[in-house]
């Protein structure tokens, strides 16, 4: 098996439904965990769909809409798939339910040792992990500007209520001048070998010259310390080419696929790398 083959082995196993834990309510459907997270999100995932028919995906994406709108309080559920799974007639089915094509993704994923480099940092920018409400406000602000997401607020209760309640997030920042230019999360996973890079972002101007890729290496050196020795990251077109020459391979590309609620405008969940 090459690496590319047994990463996504793992990725599979570990991965794809361990976050389970992180809603605040789960129900199985079959293979499926319909799971309600904040903010009136639901969301599906599982470890496979073998077994279920390509007759039977319509009558089942139909019964997860059923389970989600029974709840008042969901306003959008997203769906995500990924490249290698055997899913015959699934995205028609989504597609067929008023679900659309929201995002595309690649998989990343290597050895946190191979990330934890070191690194040199132009003149003046210096790294930190925060943890005070007025460095989250300014990192996120920093985040919302870049990713065009006006609700950014919203988040910085979110992030300080799981600051307050330990579930092993850490926010790190690169910082000039007092001002935030780059920052980004590591989730680890719980159960797992493996930590979650998210939300990475830098400001136009500070691009390419590094800074994201220290910010990277000093998150893989985080998560060794925390005995997480694999990194993943849903990546977007901008950090993907960096992660890749730091050592992340790409095994596989998700899509994920989302429902709103009529007459619901769908509100940001989350910028990942």
């Amino acid at each position: 098996m090459d690496a590319v083959a047994r990463n996504l082995a793992v990725y599979d196993d570990q991965l794809r439904t361990a976050r389970t834990a992180a809603a605040s309510s789960m129900r199985r459907m079959g293979p499926l965990y319909l799971l309600t997270l904040d903010r009136g999100h639901g969301f599906v995932t599982y470890r496979d769909l073998d077994g279920v028919s390509t007759g039977s995906m319509s009558p089942l994406v139909e019964a997860v809409l059923d389970h989600f709108r029974s709840d008042n309080s969901i306003e959008l559920v997203d769906w995500k798939t990924c490249s290698h799974d055997r899913t015959p007639g699934l995205p028609a089915a989504l597609l067929g339910h008023g679900f659309i094509v929201d995002a595309e993704e690649s998989v990343m994923i290597g050895e946190a040792s191979l990330l934890a480099v070191r690194t040199s940092l132009p003149p003046g920018v210096t790294l930190r992990r925060i943890t005070s409400i007025d460095d989250v406000a300014a990192m996120e602000e920093m985040q919302g500007a870049v990713f065009g997401d006006p609700d950014w607020r919203r988040r910085v209760d979110v992030m300080m209520r799981r600051l307050a309640v330990g579930d092993g997030m850490q926010m790190w920042a690169a910082e000039f001048g007092g001002k935030i230019i780059t920052a980004g999360r590591l989730e680890p996973v719980p159960g797992t070998d493996f930590a979650d890079l998210c939300g990475g972002a830098t400001r136009p101007d500070w691009r390419g010259r590094g800074i994201y890729r220290a910010l990277t290496a000093e998150r893989a050196r985080a998560a060794l310390q925390l005995g997480h020795t694999l990194l993943h990251s849903s990546s977007t077109e901008y950090s993907r080419p960096i992660l890749e020459r730091a050592g992340l391979t790409k095994v596989a590309t998700n899509t994920t696929y989302r429902w709103l609620r009529t007459d619901v405008a769908a509100r940001p969940t989350d910028i990942s790398e």
